[in-house]
């Protein structure tokens, strides 16, 4: 019974996931392929290092040509991360006619419709369903198990990081900063936070999702991006006063084979099962015209998790190479991209200001609105510390981007309000 080698690129937190799963489930991978399977190289950086998996040093190498280049190994596994020295990598491999699996989304994200045409052209398969929420099956979901829908919609919470730090400042009231330096603390986010809180992470994530949901070739370029640092207690507090919840939500939306999408800070209705997703959980939320409405759910990141959705990847691979379909399963995006403008752009939204405490400012505020054809659902009102002043808080009924932002200029301008404390989208409620 012929074995089927692989190459590791990368022996981290992920890398060493792998290699005990393909070790402890070998049975059943043998049961569904038919042949043992078995970890050839890895590519490490520092052959020494101490591990939490037991590997001979054999095994392991710092030159990358002697996986890329061995006509023994069949399939990369690519964990290593890194993009533009990674894509030569992969590419080298693909063109030595090896299959690819990787849990990259920042290369996918980038450089993923050049990696999977070159893929298509050397007959090799190219999978990358780890590099979206972890250990959830969300691209397999939507390229096999939805691909007879027409998707309409794609919400997610696809980063664990701030999806923790959001649940603590709500259910404990602390500020920003503090969870930060506890999510630092416990490993839930970098010492470099950057990619996580800015939403760099989920808008590249969101890009993925949206290409292959909308099968249109949509870039990172593409995604309207806006993380959560300005995020205040305040403000989450006041959106639980008026029934929401916050988190960093992508977006993904197609009406009229035009698509908008973006990352940003937005409130949930309470009753929305995504506000009900917390701490470092991920969950992809999808419309589909037949299916309806159905929500992918479990954990986005870690060893394990993370590691299971690559060796799953790796299993369809084997499972093409004893069919002879290798290459076969890449499709080319049906539709040419065709992106909304703001004035296509329809939401609800909170705003919360700092007015002056006077007769006729809020009918100055109202008329505002009025003439850019938006209307109010909610409104609180309240005293501030500061003498003469006041803080109004509001959630529009649904309003386009563009009269929207036309709104907050001339909010600005106001002379009786002092500052546009904040703003963000609203899902869910009434129309």
């Amino acid at each position: 019974m012929e074995t089927i080698s692989i190459g590791l690129l990368g022996l981290g937190t992920v890398g060493t996931g792998v290699v005990k799963i393909i070790e402890n489930h070998q049975d059943k991978i043998m049961h569904q392929i038919g042949c043992p399977v078995k970890v050839k190289k890895i590519l490490v950086k520092n052959i020494d290092k101490d591990r939490d998996v037991s590997i001979a040093t054999d095994m392991l190498t710092t030159n990358p040509d002697e996986i890329l280049n061995d006509p023994e190994i069949d399939v990369i596994i690519e964990v290593m991360g890194g993009v533009e020295e990674t894509k030569k990598k992969l590419l080298h491999a693909l063109e030595n006619r090896k299959h690819v699996v990787t849990a990259n989304k920042d290369l996918m994200a980038v450089h993923g419709a050049k990696l999977l045409q070159v893929a298509s052209d050397n007959n090799c398969d190219l999978f990358y369903e780890a590099s979206v929420a972890g250990g959830i099956p969300i691209i397999r979901g939507l390229v096999d198990g939805l691909a007879s829908d027409h998707i309409t919609k794609m919400m997610g919470i696809v980063n664990g990081t701030t999806n923790f730090i959001l649940t603590k400042m709500t259910k404990q009231g602390k500020a920003y900063e503090e969870v930060l330096e506890e999510a630092q603390r416990l490993g839930f986010a970098e010492s470099d936070p950057t990619s996580d809180v800015e939403g760099l992470d989920a808008a590249r994530k969101m890009t993925i999702l949206a290409t292959l949901g909308f099968s249109m070739n949509i870039s990172l370029e593409d995604v309207k991006v806006e993380g959560i640092t300005k995020v205040t207690e305040e403000d989450i507090q006041y959106g639980k006063q008026l029934g929401y919840t916050m988190k960093l939500i992508g977006f993904a939306h197609r009406q009229d084979e035009k698509v908008e999408v973006s990352v940003q800070p937005a409130f949930l209705i309470d009753s929305h099962p995504l506000a009900a997703v917390n701490n470092e959980f991920n969950a992809v939320y999808v419309y589909g015209e037949a299916v309806g409405e159905t929500m992918f759910y479990g954990p986005g990141a870690g060893s394990m998790p993370t590691a299971t959705a690559v060796v799953s990847d790796l299993v369809n691979v084997l499972k093409n190479m004893r069919l002879g379909v290798n290459g076969k399963t890449a499709t080319s995006p049906q539709f040419k991209k065709n992106l909304k403008k703001p004035d296509e752009m329809y939401s609800k939204y909170f705003l919360r200001l700092q007015v002056e405490d006077a007769v006729g400012v809020f009918a100055e505020i109202t008329s505002i609105f009025s003439e850019n054809g938006v209307s109010f659902e909610k409104i609180l009102q309240l005293p501030v510390k500061e003498k003469g002043m006041a803080e109004i808080v509001l959630i529009t009924h649904h309003a386009s981007l563009l009269n929207y932002e036309n709104i907050l200029i001339q909010l600005r301008d106001l002379s009786s309000v002092r500052t546009v404390k904040s703003s963000y989208r609203v899902e869910g409620g009434t129309k």
